[in-house]
Order: C-alpha cells, then sequence, then structure tokens
C-alpha cells in the first residue's frame, strides 16, 4: 500500500460505515436457480435433490441467506481507504432463526463489528454483520458474519487508530477419523450460474482476468462451495431435510475450479447436532474448505 492508501484508510470510518437497509424481493425461480448453482438437479433421477430445483413441495437452501439483500461489493468504494485489490473473504458464519421462506420480501441490515491489525505488513481483518429480517412482519430470518482478510491494510495501529480484539478463532476438525462423507460435483458452468445470484465479480467469468490474478481460469465463488458444503450436510446428517440445518460456519483455505468434485468429511461432536466438517476437491486433494462447524436440529 502506498504512503497516501495508509493515511486515507481509517478503521473507525469502517466502524461507522452507513449501510442502507436493502431490500429484495425474491421468487420460487431464484430459490430454484440457487440450488441449481450448486449443483442440485446434476442427475436427473435424483428425487431428494428435486427438492430443492422442482416447484412441487419446494425447499429453500438455507445457505440461499447470503445472497439475499447483499450490499454489494462495498469496499471498493474508494472512501473506505481499504486496499480493495488484495482483499480475502477468510470465513463465513450462519444462523437460521427460521425456515427461510421459497419466495418473499426481506430486508438485510449491514454493519462493520470488528476492524483487527494483525500487524505492519501482516494485513487487517474486517468483520461485518448482515442481519435479514421479512420485510413485511420485521421476524429475524437469519444472521450472517463475515470475516475479510485485508491483506494490505495492516500495521493502523502504529499510527494511533485503534483495534478490536479478535474473537475466538474458529476450531479444527477433530484429530481422528472421519464419521462419515459425502461427495458432490460442481457443475462446469457453476460459477456463471452462481454470479446471477449477484455477485458479478469477472474473476468467477472472465478467464483473462482468472489468468491475470494467477488462476488457470475462473474459479468458484466461496460462498458457492459453502453452499455445497450445507448440501452435503443436509443429504448426510438431515435426512434431505433443509430445514434441519440451523447454524453452519467456515473457513475458505483454497478455491474451487466450477467441475471438481467436493468431498465432505464429517464428524459427530458431542453434542447431538452439533457437527464438525471440512471439505477438498477430491481430483486434487486439496482441503478447500476448513475449521467448519455445524448444528442440525433433531
Amino acid at each position: 500500500m502506498s504512503a497516501d492508501q495508509a493515511v486515507r484508510f481509517d478503521a473507525q470510518r469502517l466502524r461507522d460505515w452507513a449501510f442502507e437497509p436493502i431490500r429484495h424481493r425474491y421468487t420460487k425461480r431464484d430459490t430454484m436457480l440457487y440450488a441449481l448453482s450448486l449443483g442440485a438437479g446434476c442427475d436427473p433421477s435424483d428425487a431428494q435433490a428435486l427438492r430443492f430445483c422442482y416447484e412441487l413441495d419446494l425447499q429453500a437452501l438455507p445457505t440461499m441467506a447470503v445472497v439475499l439483500a447483499y450490499p454489494g461489493f462495498w469496499a471498493k468504494d474508494p472512501a473506505t481507504g481499504i486496499d480493495w485489490v488484495k482483499l480475502v473473504h477468510g470465513e463465513q458464519h450462519l444462523m437460521l432463526h427460521q425456515n427461510l421462506p421459497v419466495e418473499g420480501e426481506v430486508l438485510g441490515h449491514s454493519r462493520v463489528t470488528h476492524v483487527i491489525d494483525k500487524g505492519e505488513g501482516k494485513g487487517a481483518l474486517m468483520i461485518s454483520e448482515r442481519k435479514l429480517c421479512d420485510a413485511q412482519s420485521g421476524a429475524l430470518l437469519a444472521t450472517m458474519t463475515q470475516t475479510t482478510f485485508m491483506r494490505g491494510d495492516g500495521g493502523f495501529q502504529a499510527r494511533g487508530q485503534h483495534s478490536d480484539d479478535a474473537p475466538a478463532a474458529r476450531v479444527a476438525v477433530p484429530d481422528r477419523a472421519p464419521d462419515l462423507s459425502h461427495r458432490l460435483q460442481t457443475r462446469p458452468e457453476s460459477a456463471l450460474l452462481y454470479r446471477l445470484m449477484g455477485d458479478d465479480n469477472p474473476l468467477h467469468a472472465d478467464p483473462a482476468v482468472a489468468i491475470a490474478a494467477g488462476f488457470k481460469q475462473p474459479i468458484l465463488h466461496g460462498l458457492a462451495s459453502f453452499g455445497v458444503a450445507a448440501r452435503s450436510l443436509i443429504a448426510s446428517c438431515a435426512d434431505h431435510d433443509a430445514s434441519r440445518l440451523v447454524e453452519i460456519g467456515l473457513r475458505f483455505s483454497s478455491p474451487v475450479y466450477p467441475g471438481e468434485t467436493l468431498e465432505t468429511a464429517i464428524w459427530k461432536l458431542q453434542e447431538p447436532g452439533e457437527l464438525a466438517f471440512q471439505t477438498k476437491v477430491l481430483e486434487r486433494d486439496r482441503i478447500v474448505l476448513s475449521h467448519g462447524t455445524a448444528r442440525i436440529r433433531s
């Protein structure tokens, strides 16, 4: 980061950032498209997957909450002072307070809760929260927490700015063999489908942009991999009932290329319904989602 950028970065400005509420109306068609973007329906004979992409007895995948009332790539606004080119999505957590309706109108209320300095040359962390409410009743549907690694913005404490205390670190999976695993194939066109949900970063569509960023081809959105892992948990531990997945969180460890197979290893923890998991790309034997935790309602 240049000296000019360093002066402009202000952690308190991020904490005070004024987000307007986002109103988002979505339909059953959007719900089905979201599921299709995560690979549901790849096997036309899979009746269980049809629960998410066919209007008969349609269910919304709970992770669809992350694409509803999304405030957009606001960190690119020059007024933030963020070196946005160096941003990395580090972690994501989702808590469902009610079943996500298959269609409706919602309001998203966003805020920055933490800005944490890791030191000069080591970057900083920004934690943001989004609450999703029913637009008519005001009922809270979901709470999402996102950790963003700002690789170019560390060292602000040395300039007299306040750094928040970091929340507890996510816990690694148990040091034993998993209790079960589940595989799902992603579609070759999955990134092109997922970007229709609202994240139109060209990194996920334009080969030239992806190559310039150091990838061999466009990569899959991290939140799409997040959704695929949730599908595996729902299939393996919730009897294909999406309403039973009420909490999921993880760390993004490595990118996924559309068309790759994601294998999710799952550990059952001591408390009933509590799970740990991690996901790897089968073709490259690489962990792409780590430190995963989830809770399944009985």
